[in-house]
């Protein structure tokens, strides 16, 4: 299919229209609740719809009556029943009126928790085991001792401190000291050069969001559960820059595309596993500082756009010197939110495995959609495609820096990338 089609994923126009291609799209997901969801919404839009008909029939035999009684008083004839008969069309009226606002609110609900429309190239599968490797970059050293775990070399050095973090915040948060703190800057700052010069413009988002414009980003029913929120107040602690700067047009028509930002932030998530070691460290945690990448384009130029974004990521690790691998999400794991998405994986020399760094989405109008967010054109305002992708989440950064770059003495070299903006080229115990 002409996959542009989805331009139009959440209006109700689309799924009235191809229930088909949304029925096809959850079986490829392997989501057996939606299917039951959309048929739900397809029953009771057929209700709406019935019941709209019979609403506007009514008014228009109000009108006609009307019109009766007029013709009647005018000839001096008896139009007693003529009123009586207009007399009870309002409350049928409204009593269509009552069952029809039932249904949109149900159909509402359900248009917004149907997932986006997956791209075609999306491989089919269960779960992350699934994904689909793409390509694979760099050269994994070999260590002639054994390495240390990032959090126990950094305390060793001195640049972290995880247990005073726990005694203060609890299990997840952290002390960056002295290098280690240096170090997370400079990996923004490298970011931030980089995107800057190809046209990014740096942007500085709210921390908070209210809950109506977080409903346009991701569906809160799926994402909730991962997020602070204030007790007193309709206000969330974002999650990633990604969705202040998605919201950040709701309910305006765009001008001139593409727009492109680097969003810098912090990142706040309740989402936390038992993962051994990991539990002292930085991989799993509940802030984290990240500097994000998002664009509003045209339905035409967005597929060009995502590969543009993943280009930019892999720029960065290329520039790190540490190996990566990037890959296709596959249909059980890439959530509701993208058409397809990217992930890049940092390798582990300690795990001997590949870890995920990155992820790099193309959202198509699914957030627009669901935001209000339109864009000019000559003949009728479009909604535009929303993309984005992680540019360095640093918390993550510096595990693997930590442990592709340690020696045997127990220092830590600095990548030649961020030596400038380290001012040295080594970190030793403070």
């Amino acid at each position: 299919m002409d996959f542009l089609i989805s331009s139009t994923m959440l209006e109700l126009s689309f799924v009235r229209e191809h229930p088909e291609l949304v029925e096809a799209d959850l079986k490829k997901r392997g989501d057996l609740e939606r299917q039951k969801w959309l048929k739900d919404l397809l029953e009771k839009d057929r209700e709406w719809r019935q019941l709209k008909r019979e609403a506007d029939d009514l008014r228009a035999s109000r009108n006609t009556l009307t019109k009766r009684v007029q013709e009647a008083k005018a000839k001096k004839e008896d139009a007693s029943k003529i009123i009586q008969e207009a007399k009870e069309i309002p409350g049928k009226i409204k009593e269509r009126e009552t069952r029809m606002e039932e249904l949109k609110a149900r159909v509402d609900h359900i248009l917004m928790r149907l997932p986006n429309i997956l791209h075609e190239s999306v491989p089919v599968g269960k779960g992350e085991e699934d994904n689909k490797a793409i390509r694979e970059w760099g050269v994994k050293k070999k260590f002639d001792f054994e390495l240390k775990h990032h959090g126990e070399l950094a305390c060793d050095l001195g640049i972290a401190d995880f247990e005073r973090a726990v005694k203060i915040a609890g299990a997840g948060f952290y002390f960056l000291k002295g290098d280690l703190a240096l170090l997370d800057f400079a990996l923004q700052n490298l970011a931030i050069s980089m995107l800057t010069k190809k046209g990014y413009t740096l942007i500085y988002p709210p921390y908070m969001m209210r809950r109506k414009p977080y409903e346009g980003v991701t569906d809160l029913a799926d994402f909730e559960s991962v997020m602070y929120k204030t007790a007193d107040d309709d206000l969330y602690l974002i999650a990633t820059s990604e969705h202040p700067m998605a919201a950040m047009y709701m309910d305006e028509v765009m001008d001139e595309l593409p727009v492109k930002y680097a969003g810098i932030s912090a990142c706040f998530r309740r989402e936390i596993g038992k993962h051994g070691l990991d539990e002292r460290g930085l991989f799993r945690v509940h802030q984290f500082n990240k500097i994000e990448q998002f664009i509003f384009c045209t339905p035409e130029e967005s597929w060009k756009y995502h590969e543009e974004l993943i280009a930019n990521a892999e720029e960065l690790m290329k520039a790190l010197e540490i190996p990566y691998r990037v890959v296709s999400v596959c249909t059980g794991d890439i959530g509701t939110v993208a058409a397809k998405k990217y992930d890049l994986e940092g390798w582990s020399p300690r795990e001997n495995k590949h870890i995920e760094l990155m992820s790099c989405s193309n959202c198509t109008s699914y957030q627009a959609t669901r935001l209000g967010i339109r864009y000019r054109t000559g003949a009728e305002n479009r909604h535009i495609h929303t993309l984005n992708s992680t540019m360095v989440a640093t918390s993550r950064a510096l595990r693997l820096i930590l442990e592709n770059y340690q020696r045997k003495d127990g220092t830590v070299e600095v990548p030649k990338a961020l030596q400038t903006y380290m001012g040295k080229k080594e970190i030793g115990k403070a």
